[in-house]
């Protein structure tokens, strides 16, 4: 199954000059859906996952299928004033403006293996804030996946101290 076909290229979204990589059609169609989940899932064995970290949202609708079949935990990274307990933040740059990304300040215990699961690596700049975090927290990132990977826009070079993984790149 080629799943770029199930992936819609949308110009000039969310502004001028970008092409967004729309992946609701393959999460609408549960065959491509359950593909790309379980080559992610087959990456998270391979890496020896014992939690996975997912960014909001989209990081949240790849992750948490991949924490429920392999029974280990899902982490939520969210925006600011989502969570309700103390936690921990990162300010970052994204590839068309800057956000800022928290985890609860015990999500991740000192040492466990952690896989950072998103749909979309660009500038890198979502992810390495979770590194971050999961670092500071004295976790160990044992990968990064991703759906898709947009080659030029440096994502991968940004993280090239860690184990990345996608499946389709453009």
């Amino acid at each position: 199954m080629n799943l770029k076909d199930y992936i819609a290229s949308i110009p000039d979204f969310p502004k001028e000059g970008i092409l967004f990589r729309d992946i609701t059609p393959l999460m609408a169609d549960g065959e491509a859906f359950s593909e790309a989940c379980n080559a992610l899932i087959d990456y998270a064995k391979e890496v020896g996952a014992q939690v996975v970290a997912g960014p909001e949202s989209r990081g949240f609708i790849f992750g948490c299928p991949v924490a429920y079949e392999l029974k280990i935990g899902f982490i939520p990274v969210r925006k600011p004033n989502k969570l309700p307990r103390k936690t921990i933040s990162y300010k970052y740059d994204l590839e068309y403006g800057s956000n800022e990304l928290h985890m609860h300040a015990d999500s991740v215990k000192p040492g466990q293996k952690v896989l950072i699961i998103d749909d979309l690596l660009a500038t890198g700049g979502t992810v390495e804030a979770t590194i971050r975090m999961v670092e500071q927290m004295g976790g160990e990132v044992v990968g990064c996946a991703f759906l898709i990977e947009l080659e030029d826009l440096g994502g991968r070079e940004r993280l090239k101290d860690y184990n990345v993984f996608t499946l389709l790149k453009y």
